[in-house]
Order: structure tokens, then sequence, then C-alpha cells
């Protein structure tokens, strides 16, 4: 708790939290990315909710994910992607920091507080390509599915992200979202994140107090793991370990490194923390 109540009073305030850590590592020497809006977003705030959360150098995990998503998009826009639709995008900045091309379209959707607040910093900032903002709740399935609809109609070849969203929703609400964008014939590729329930569990234990106080337990770790999406007609292309990539990074605390050298394991995932950035395709 704060003076003026919870340290965290609902899941936007999640979004200040990783602004915070992305400014952390921008300010790094060996910066593994340059965010130059993240210290601005965080604000005060997201400073005293990365202090109060941090544990044992555990924002490795933001700095992996957000490298690894950097490169998959990279990857992806090469191979013809021409359209972006970020889901739940929060203080994400990569239409402004990454080398991006000026025709690439870049659409953003959040609840209408978090974006209003992200235009009035990024003010007087330029975007490196074409960017559109939707204020809307996804939760709103009606409206999300016009929204979806609405960009799927225009037939761009589309890749989807949702980075830390589907974490925060229950199971029910992953399969409708998950219909949702395998409807949309343009919606080529998608980007997540996902964990396993042992993991999950692990990091309830951390944090979990202070996100059912704002209302934003996680909740989402299928048992399946990334098997869940096939019933939508999503195929898995391709896996990326945030551990191993905050080993290379040299972010890893010291207890976590030497399981990095470790292979993948074949046991099921239900069974061991782990976690992955994901890309399916249709």
């Amino acid at each position: 708790m704060t003076a003026d109540g919870p340290l965290i009073r609902n899941v936007s305030d999640t979004a200040r939290w990783i602004a915070a850590q992305r400014a952390d590592e921008t300010e790094r020497p060996d910066a593994a990315f340059r965010d130059p809006y993240a210290r601005r977003l965080a604000g005060e705030r997201g400073a005293q909710i990365a202090r109060a959360m941090a544990f044992g150098g555990s924002d490795w995990s933001i700095v992996a994910r957000t490298c690894d998503i950097d490169r998959i998009i990279d990857e992806q826009v090469s191979r013809g992607i021409s359209r972006v639709v970020n889901l739940a995008a929060g203080l994400d900045t990569r239409p402004y920091r990454m080398s991006l091309p000026p025709s690439l379209e870049w659409v953003e959707i959040d609840l209408p507080g978090i974006l209003e607040y992200k235009d009035e910093i990024l003010e007087n900032e330029k975007p490196v390509c074409a960017l559109e903002r939707i204020r809307l709740d996804l939760s709103d399935a009606t409206a999300r599915g016009e929204a979806l609809d609405r960009l799927g109609g225009q037939s761009k070849r589309t890749l989807i992200l949702t980075e830390g969203l589907l974490i925060y929703l229950p199971e029910n609400e992953v399969a409708s979202l998950a219909a949702d964008l395998a409807r949309e014939l343009s919606f080529e590729r998608w980007i997540l994140d996902l964990m396993s329930p042992r993991l999950m569990k692990m990091l309830m234990r951390r944090y979990g107090s202070r996100l059912v106080e704002a209302g934003a337990p996680f909740k989402f770790a299928p048992k399946e793991g990334t098997e869940f999406f096939a019933r939508f007609g999503w195929k898995l292309a391709e896996t990326r370990s945030p551990l191993k990539t905050a080993a290379r990074l040299k972010r890893l605390p010291f207890l976590l490194r030497y399981l990095s050298w470790f292979p993948e394991s074949k046991s099921p995932r239900n069974s061991r923390p782990w976690s992955a950035i994901c890309l399916f395709e249709r």
C-alpha cells in the first residue's frame, strides 16, 4: 500500500511497471535495446512499482521478452508483413523506437485511459511508421469483434502481438480471442508470451498479493502449453526461450545461469517452470 492506496491500482499500472524495467535497461551502458521514452512513460509511479516488485534481478525476463519480440517483428516485416496489430499495447513504443519501414502500418488497441496517457506523454514525438490507436476494452467481445473485423477486412498481411496480455485473462476469454483472430484470414501470424502452470504459481507466490489487490491476478497458463491454440487453427511456428536469451545477454542472476546451459526438457511443461515467446501461424 501507499499513502494514496494500493501500489498497483489496476491492470494498466502493470504497463508502468514494465516501462520502468525497460527504462532501467535503456540506461545501462551495455543496453540490449534502447527505449528513450520508457522513463517518461513509467513516471514516478512506475519507478515506485518496479522498486517494490523487484526480486533478485527479476527484470531479466522483461529484457529478454522485449528483445525476442523485437527480433521476431523485424523478421516478419522483412518477410512481407505490412501491418502489426498490438492488442493491449500499454506503454509499448516499438513504432517509435524500432527501425521499421515507413510503409508499415501499426495499430494499437487498449483501454482509453492508458492510450490517452500515452498520447499526452508522446505528443511531440513522431512514429517511424503509420500509427493508429483504437480505444476499446478488449474484454468487450462485441466491440473487439467489430474492430478486428474492420482491420481484417482491409486485407493487409497482419501480425498480431499480445505481449503481456493473455496471462491476465481466464481461459475462456483467451479461447474467444484466439477464435476471433483465426476468423480473419489476413491475420497470418501471432506473437504471444506463454508460461507453464508451475511457473505461474511461483510468480503468484512472489507478486500475487499486490496483483490480486489490483484485480489483476495471473490467470492463464494452459496445461496443454502451446497445443492449447491448435483447436482454433493456430500452428506453432517458433518458440524462443527468455531464459536462454537472458543468458546470452548476460542478464541472468547467478543462481539461474546454470539452468540456461541445459537443453529444453522433453518432460511435460506443466510439471516444471517454463516460459516462451511463441510465434504462431494460421
